[in-house]
């Protein structure tokens, strides 16, 4: 700032010449002009002196400059020369690369799976074979049972339930049943046929069929009526086996009132087993009125028996064969009552309840409606009697 009036000018003075003209030696702030004063002196103020000869940092007249690169190829000046360049020569081309050979994939592939439909051959071959060996020792022992000629039954699971009449389960034989029911026993030479209760079951066995009671109420076979007028002469046949050592036991019986008409089977007489066949003349089935014929000193359990038991209505005689021997006779007073009711197997009925249940197993039930003879019977044995039965069942 200022006060409005003018500071007092004092105006610098002009460069001196010190020769006092226009040139020379610069005055204040002002270097001499160049040229001034000889050449190589030294300049005036902002002007470098001439070069002097050989002077810091020039080189000599006549040396070589320390800070110029020699041009390549040129010597060494420490003595060492310089290599010339030299191109490296290229690599020589190696063996050619030659993959070694690859397998054949498609034949080992088919190789391998004919290994393997080989195995599964040689698999079913075997499986195959196990079984036929199975098969025929099964067959062999059924065949051969406890070593007589006769086969003994298959073993019976308790509890198993038949099936129901309205069953269409085949049976494993369907000549024994009728078709479409199971557990109905089919009566190939009559129109009788035999349902089976529900314990008791039809058995399969190499050459006929069986049926298998296990002991008990509700193991029994009953018929859809009479099998025999039993007050004219009748026979009744059964082959039948039983695993009971003591006892009652029942094979075949008719009657469901309050006595059997007759009942064929086993039974323990003056304390020994034997096989009966024996008979009501009475019809309150008491023992007085009971007339029976036993066997003397056979085996009977766990053994097959054939029993046929007749009657002569002519002779008033019952007769006991055991595989088509005669066993025995006794006569029969008044003839044999007429008792109501189909024919049973497995149980037979004593004072108006059930009594008597089989333990084992039956097949080839007969009956005739004639006394058959000896020679009849034991032509029945052997599988070639003439006598038409007039109803069969389980017949092989």
């Amino acid at each position: 700032m200022t006060d409005g009036t003018d500071r007092p000018n004092s105006p610098q003075p002009g460069p001196a010449n010190a020769s006092g003209s226009g040139t020379g030696s610069g005055g204040y702030g002002y270097p001499s002009a160049p040229g001034a004063g000889a050449p190589g002196a030294a300049g005036g103020y902002g002007y470098p002196q001439a070069p002097a000869a050989g002077g810091y940092g020039f080189p000599q007249p006549g040396q070589p400059n320390p800070y110029q690169q020699e041009p390549y190829g040129q010597p060494d000046p420490y003595g060492q020369p310089e290599p010339p360049f030299q191109q490296e020569p290229e690599p020589l081309p190696g063996p050619a690369f030659t993959p070694a050979p690859q397998p054949d994939w498609q034949a080992m592939a088919e190789r391998s799976d004919a290994g393997r439909r080989t195995k599964r051959r040689l698999i079913v071959i075997g499986v195959a074979v196990a079984a036929c060996a199975v098969a025929a020792a099964t067959t062999l022992w059924f065949m051969t049972g406890s070593g007589g000629d006769d086969p003994k039954p298959g073993p019976v699971a308790e509890g198993s339930q038949s099936p129901s009449p309205s069953s269409s389960e085949p049976a494993w034989d369907d000549p024994h049943t009728v078709p479409g029911q199971a557990n109905l026993l089919r009566d190939r030479t009559g129109s009788t046929n035999i349902a089976l209760g529900p314990q008791a079951e039809q058995g399969a066995g190499t050459k006929r069929g069986e049926i298998r009671f296990k002991d008990n109420a509700d193991s029994y076979a009953q018929g859809a009526g009479q099998a025999v007028d039993t007050t004219k002469s009748f026979s009744v046949s059964a082959r039948v086996y039983t695993s009971a050592k003591s006892g009652t036991r029942i094979a075949v019986s008719q009657g469901d009132g309050v006595s059997y008409s007759f009942e064929l089977g086993h039974d323990s007489v003056n304390g020994k087993n034997a096989w009966v066949f024996r008979v009501q003349s009475g019809t309150d089935g008491a023992e007085a009125t009971t007339s029976q014929v036993a066997s003397d000193g056979l085996k009977t359990a766990s053994a097959w028996a054939m029993l046929t038991g007749t009657y002569d209505a002519t002779a008033k005689t019952i007769k006991l064969y055991v595989d088509g021997k005669q066993a025995g006779e006794v006569p029969v007073a008044g003839g044999i009552w007429a008792a109501p009711g189909p024919i049973q197997l497995g149980r037979a009925r004593q004072h108006s309840i059930w009594a008597g249940q089989w333990a084992g197993a039956m097949d080839n039930v007969r009956v005739w409606d004639s006394a058959l003879t000896a020679a009849q019977v034991g032509a029945v044995k052997g599988g070639k009697s003439e006598v038409k039965p007039t109803h069969s069942w389980l017949i092989s």
